[in-house]
């Protein structure tokens, strides 16, 4: 029986789709190319997320092998906010799961000084009991010490807990702990799903 719900957030409960929202703002295709590999897909990205460097130390390590100038790149980080919004047909289940009796909380891959903002605006982080984000514990997903951690650190049964990610990686490392499992491709609507995986309506 399922006790406990986790979150992912990125694709789940909050969009993050930097070439979307390079690509509504006119940047060429090239560039959005260039700012897609450099930035979003480098090492220091993921080092990042890991709490492992500072954003300072990002944008000097990427600008000195990049066709970007620092100027170009510290922009690209200075808008990393801009293109996060709420899932909201997602983000309305968190209540009604609530007052199912289910324990929720999240589970992210995160930078910490842009997560600090996000969870000070998103009023539905009021819903979780808690949760883990890489920077804080520097371990990042699909790693199974973080998935791991998160179970040991809530005390929570993982054969109880069902973990919900749009990343098949991540939703196999958690599988391989115990937990049931739930791949959302993304949807930023998971209603049907998720009712079917829980056997309740919502």
């Amino acid at each position: 029986m399922i006790r406990n719900i986790i979150f992912d957030l990125g694709n789940v409960l909050i969009s993050f789709i930097p070439s979307e929202y390079l690509r509504k703002k006119n940047y060429p295709e090239a560039i959005r190319k260039t700012i897609l590999n450099d930035i979003f897909h480098s090492d220091e990205w993921k080092l990042l997320d890991n709490g492992d460097i500072t954003v300072k130390e990002a944008i000097d390590s990427i600008s000195k092998k990049s066709t970007l100038n620092r100027e170009e790149i510290a922009l690209v980080f200075n808008f990393r906010r801009d293109i996060m919004f709420p899932l909201d047909e997602n983000v309305r289940l968190l209540p009604a799961l609530r007052k199912q009796g289910f324990s929720l909380y999240y589970l992210s891959n995160f930078p910490l000084d842009v997560f600090e903002e996000v969870k000070s605006d998103y009023f539905f982080f009021r819903y979780f009991r808690g949760g883990v984000v890489s920077s804080e514990v520097k371990l990042s997903k699909p790693d199974i010490k973080i998935f791991n951690y998160i179970l040991e650190h809530f005390s929570l049964n993982p054969g109880e807990s069902l973990y919900i990610d749009d990343v098949s990686e991540n939703v196999r490392s958690a599988e391989s702990t115990g937990m049931k499992v739930m791949m959302t491709n993304g949807s930023v609507k998971i209603q049907p799903e998720l009712e079917e995986v829980l056997g309740i309506k919502l």
